[in-house]
């Protein structure tokens, strides 16, 4: 296998002058000049843009479509020309945004006739990812899909043959592989920072209406300014619900549950780390413990995956936790953790924080040796050593890095990493974990053929 050797010697070998004193011992963290705490931000977070023009349309003008044209237009070079949504209140509002100029229709078929346009950002309701991503990369459009990218394993396939067929740039819009925090974990890793990785957690807290996913529903939404129907696609037809169409994350017909909102961006972002295909076994479980106000889905999961031994990593195990009723910050919160054999990385977009045990046994693995030494022979543990790395002050963060890469890739007919395969490997646990959840059982899945077992 050709996955870090985990030493210390292996670690300190790669790391820079800094780091190293501390991974031996000779300085403390504190200490560190605060230059010393920050890393250069790589290519791939930045966006030069500098070869030309992109001319972008958004579909899906919602919370996270205002989000992701907001910043693709951050970027040089960047101009939107269009935005389809289904509600009349959104294009209005996108009008008055982004100017009285641009061309809005309720109908994305529009949108993709238009030769004036180049890429397309997707942050529509989640059942309509896939069929959208098609018809956009047939279209000729390079695609910006918002996670997951998939509604149902059937779909994965056809936005991967799409993608290949087309030859089109095509992203999923989960952003955490794009930020320096991740980037940073993944040297870390290689390099053995924690030794041979053996217990990943993710984390996800809320503690609010909003955050459950009771999002605003204005007042003058009605079955007149809405296209009910085209909403409704195959699911079930019922007459129009406000709360359906606007909290739609609650229902499994048109979203996917924690697992598709939140759960996808650790998977991604894990994945991306470790250079993983993804899990090969799948449980979760949970309830709705607060919020009984006819949501499908859960608001408290707890999940396992099981990641069998590859070239690239050892294997281990992940842990995926989501409250929606935690009292324990009231505020949005989530974190990565990476725990190896030597030590652990606390990851988040723009810092990584990295403790290591100053005190280890390198020669006896089970360290049997050293159990049997008398109390006074013995090695004591001093506890762990910690290093911060920390992103400058000028960093504008993962979500604008994330775009700046699909740009780059457009420019330069390059692929990106979150590509539809990479997207479908990330999506597919995610549904799965829903899956384990309603089916109450274990979900065998290969992680190589995208596939279950």
């Amino acid at each position: 296998m050709n996955y870090p050797s985990g030493s210390r010697r292996n670690f300190i070998k790669h790391i820079g002058i800094a780091s190293a004193a501390i991974a031996c011992g000779n300085v403390l963290a504190e200490n560190l000049k605060s230059e010393d705490l920050k890393y250069e931000m790589l290519n791939r977070a930045k966006s030069s843009n500098e070869n030309g023009n992109i001319q972008i349309a958004l579909i899906g003008a919602g919370g996270m479509g205002k989000s992701d044209a907001t910043t693709a237009l951050l970027h040089p070079g960047i101009k939107l020309v269009a935005v389809a949504d289904l509600y009349d209140g959104r294009l209005e509002d996108a009008k008055n945004a982004y100017g009285s100029n641009i061309f809005t229709t309720k109908d994305y078929k529009e949108v993709l006739q238009r030769k004036d346009i180049d890429a397309v950002i997707i942050a529509t309701h989640d059942h309509w990812h896939e069929q959208i991503s098609v018809d956009a990369l047939n279209a000729g459009k390079h695609v910006y899909c918002e996670k997951p990218m998939v509604h149902s394993l059937s779909e994965g396939p056809r936005v991967i043959e799409a993608q290949k067929r087309n030859k089109k740039v095509y992203q999923m819009g989960s952003q955490l592989l794009s930020s320096l925090g991740y980037e940073k974990a993944k040297e870390l890793l290689q390099q053995g920072a924690i030794g041979e990785l053996n217990f990943a957690e993710g984390i996800w807290t809320r503690r609010t209406s909003d955050g459950a996913w009771n999002y605003p529903i204005p007042p003058d939404a009605s079955a007149k300014n809405i296209n009910w129907d085209t909403f409704l696609k195959d699911g079930h037809k019922i007459p129009y619900n406000g709360e359906r169409f606007f909290r739609w994350r609650k229902y499994l017909d048109y979203g996917s549950g924690m697992n598709g909102d939140l759960f996808v961006h650790i998977i991604s972002g894990l994945h991306f780390v470790t250079d993983s295909f993804g899990p090969s076994k799948i449980y979760s479980s949970g309830g709705i413990r607060f919020w009984n106000d006819g949501r499908e889905v859960p608001d408290v999961m707890i999940g396992t995956f099981d990641y069998d031994e590859t070239k690239k990593h050892a294997g281990f195990n992940l842990s995926l936790r989501c409250n929606f009723v935690d009292g324990t910050n009231g505020a949005y919160f989530y974190v990565m953790h990476l725990i190896g054999s030597e030590g652990m990385m606390e990851v988040f977009s723009d810092k990584v924080t990295l403790y290591r045990n100053k005190v280890l046994n390198d020669t006896d693995p089970n360290m049997a040796r050293e159990i049997s030494m008398s109390k006074e022979s013995r090695a004591h543990i001093l506890g762990p050593e910690t290093v911060v790395y920390k992103t400058e002050a000028t960093y504008k963060g993962d979500h604008y890095g994330h775009f700046g890469y699909w740009f780059n890739a457009i420019q330069n007919n390059s692929d990106v990493v979150e590509n539809a395969t990479f997207g479908f490997r990330a999506a597919a646990p995610a549904i799965l974990f829903m899956e384990s959840y309603l089916q109450k059982k274990v979900i065998q899945w290969d992680p190589i053929r995208m596939q279950m077992k």
